[in-house]
């Protein structure tokens, strides 16, 4: 196995990982600004105002796109899979 293969591999990794963790940690972070707009111009400095959210539409997502996220993983893995006997070479 060379460098340049170890390298793709891994590279491929990290954009499944962003590209599985993506749409979720967007809407937390939308959640999480809104939250936050709503905290400053109320003054209401509640940290469990923030947190319940958050966990809600974090919850919300992955029970939405789960099976996406599962099937992209599976496929993933897959193809890792499969490039096993060419490695050993």
């Amino acid at each position: 196995m060379t460098k340049e293969t170890v390298v793709s591999i891994l590279q491929e990794g990290i954009l499944q990982i962003i590209y599985i963790a993506g749409p979720v940690l967007i809407v937390a972070l939308i959640v999480g600004l809104v939250i936050a707009l709503f905290q400053a111009i109320t003054s209401i400095q509640e940290q469990t105002l923030t947190f319940v959210p958050k966990i809600l539409a974090i919850l919300g997502m992955i029970a939405l796109l789960g099976s996406w996220m599962l099937s992209t993983l599976s496929e993933y893995v897959i193809r890792l899979f499969n490039m096993i006997p060419s490695m050993a070479m």
